[in-house]
């Protein structure tokens, strides 16, 4: 079996946290608001997920909250020499969710 490096591990898992994305917003240059609907377990593969990947790319700065049950938002900041990537990160949420 092909084995995915780490990276690519996680891009893959993002693009299937997108596949719950009921709600895009862009709040800034810098920020992306994320509303995201699921099952009980939604907050912690966001949570572990978020926490893995801001050991990789400490420039990220995600904030976690639940709403109604099966809902969570979830607030992503760049500084602004990284908005590049924030861009690349909404439009890979609009290809995969339902903004």
């Amino acid at each position: 079996m092909h084995s995915l490096p780490r990276y690519g591990l996680r891009l893959a898992e993002f693009d299937e946290l997108f596949a719950t994305v009921r709600r895009a917003e862009r709040l800034g240059d810098t920020r992306l608001r994320l509303t995201l609907a699921g099952p009980a377990e939604l907050e912690t593969a966001v949570r572990d997920l978020t926490e893995r990947e801001n050991r990789c790319c400490s420039f990220f700065t995600f904030d976690v909250t639940t709403q109604p049950p099966g809902q969570v938002v979830l607030d992503v900041a760049v500084p602004a020499v990284h908005v590049d990537v924030l861009d690349a990160l909404a439009a890979r949420v609009s290809q995969r969710g339902t903004p």
